[in-house]
């Protein structure tokens, strides 16, 4: 299957602060894929990159076969971006806008933009400026959507949308994606919502890719044991155990080990057989075990 992104050791500083370490990732062609990770992981540095707002120190980076920062026109039109800034003619209508907008992309279909638009049922000459916030967010999804890009890039797509709004352009999206066989990159902040979405997840941790791969694989992959919190002086985090969380009574161990792996190893540093027979297995979501994995703080 071809590869839309592919990022090859790349780094990046803000002045002397390395904000992402050799990340090596590839976004293949067709489905939806969260690019996930907490405040200051780096997502939005990886998209600036990736359009050419910004250059890395090292590695390489490319975009539908075109290094990031030299894309040409012709293929940049195929690109749908929205982002936080995303900057609209406020002046205008709901049909002006989009009259506007068309000018500009050859493969435009308008009939996306108004199918999108028309669930909000309010009237198309209203001004833009008159639209409520979550409204104005879906004229600027219809109007990505609308450009028929072959690569769809969206930096936390949720923009002030309400629940609503939200579920709406999730089941929108989806099947615009299985229409179109448009390649999606996002990023949100709500990963709750996002658990019967994704295709495949990329998991950002501190500018350092912890994991990446198809969404099930990870579900089934990734781990939460509960122990003591009497263990809290014997278990460290390693390359068994990537992340501890304390609780009152227990503690939650995560790993990408099975629980025989596990149990294997409490055994090895001392922990006593009967705690170890008693350890369970917590049953996780997303929002769940990209805590697990990213930390809560």
């Amino acid at each position: 299957m071809r590869e839309i992104i592919v990022c090859e050791n790349l780094s990046f500083k803000y002045k002397n602060t390395e904000v992402l370490h050799n990340v090596n990732l590839s976004v293949k062609q067709g489905g939806i894929v969260g690019l996930l990770g907490k405040n200051g992981a780096g997502k939005s540095t990886i998209i600036n990159i990736l359009m050419g707002f910004l250059q890395q120190n090292a590695g390489k980076c490319s975009v539908l076969g075109y290094q990031s920062f030299f894309i040409p026109p012709h293929v940049r039109a195929k690109i749908g971006l929205v982002h936080e800034g995303f900057t609209q003619y406020n002046f205008m209508s709901i049909d002006e806008i989009e009259r506007y907008y068309s000018a500009y992309y050859p493969k435009w279909q308008k009939e996306i933009y108004y199918d999108l638009i028309d669930k909000m049922k309010v009237p198309h000459s209203r001004k833009i400026s008159k639209l409520s916030c979550g409204q104005r967010s879906q004229v600027t999804l219809g109007l990505v959507l609308a450009q028929s890009p072959e690569l769809l890039i969206l930096d936390d797509f949720s923009m002030g949308l309400d629940v609503g709004y939200r579920r709406l352009f999730l089941e929108f999206l989806r099947d615009f994606v299985d229409t179109y066989k448009t390649t999606v990159l996002l990023t949100s902040h709500i990963i709750s919502e996002l658990d019967t979405f994704l295709d495949e997840i990329i998991i950002l941790k501190d500018g350092v890719v912890v994991t990446e791969g198809k969404k099930e694989d990870f579900a089934k992959n990734f781990h939460s044991y509960s122990l003591p919190i009497s263990l809290s002086n014997v278990l460290k985090i390693n390359e068994t155990i990537v992340n501890i969380e304390y609780g009152k009574k227990e503690l939650l161990i995560f790993s990408f080990n099975d629980e025989k792996a596990i149990k294997k190893y409490l055994l090895s540093i001392g922990v006593e057989s009967r705690i170890v027979e008693n350890m369970t297995r917590k049953v996780m979501n997303l929002e769940d075990a990209f805590i697990g994995l990213t930390g809560r703080y």
